[in-house]
């Protein structure tokens, strides 16, 4: 029942927004130079290794180990930025300085994200489901980190829909866990009716 819930959802958004994701693609090609997408080895189910497609939002000479290095500082320090209102560290670096001008605005909007419904109809992502990782994070791991790994990675998920990058990582995890331990087609239905006010009027976004 997942899998037609995505090949449903996946297909109607890419009929829909077609047309807007060529218009990105244009003005990623004029801003910047490099290729109009990204393409970034995930781990998927299982620590099944995928190629996860986005749009691209950072210059091609963008430091690669900057993120390595600051998700060491998250996972296995605790440290890395502050949220001003929870005071609990966050994963996402605020002020990145690789990032383009489109780039910084595909963020806000999560239009970067959307290639990966090519990753939804080719099976290796759901449209809902935990955020997908980078296999060096995958490594830095403790143990009550790895449950998320036996889920299909999403698109969207309770993490976007809970307060996106003002989540500490170890919050994000559990938000993961329970979402896979009481999963149901409601819940999915849910998450992705309350994922367009997030992304239309976002908030915790960089």
């Amino acid at each position: 029942m997942k899998r037609v819930l995505d090949l449903v959802v996946a297909s109607a958004m890419l009929m829909v927004l077609g047309i807007p994701m060529i218009i990105v693609a244009i003005l990623i090609k004029l801003d910047s130079r490099g290729s109009v997408f990204f393409k970034q080895t995930r781990m998927g189910r299982e620590f099944r290794p995928f190629p996860m497609f986005k749009f691209r939002s950072m210059r091609v000479d963008a430091d690669a180990k900057r993120h390595e290095e600051f998700m060491k500082k998250v996972i296995q320090e605790g440290q890395g930025e502050v949220d001003q209102e929870t005071g609990k560290p966050v994963f996402k670096e605020k002020d990145d300085p690789r990032i383009t001008r489109v780039g910084r605005f595909i963020r806000r909007y999560s239009i970067d994200e959307l290639p990966q419904i090519f990753n939804v109809l080719r099976g290796e992502m759901s449209i809902v489901g935990p955020r997908p990782p980078v296999p060096y994070e995958v490594a830095m791991y403790r143990e009550h980190h790895l449950p998320r790994m036996s889920a299909k990675p999403g698109i969207t998920g309770v993490w976007q829909v809970s307060g996106r990058n003002a989540v500490s990582f170890d919050d994000m995890v559990l938000m993961d866990i329970t979402y896979m331990e009481n999963w149901s087609i409601l819940t999915d239905i849910k998450i992705i009716l309350q994922t367009i006010p997030v992304v239309l009027f976002p908030k915790d976004t960089y």
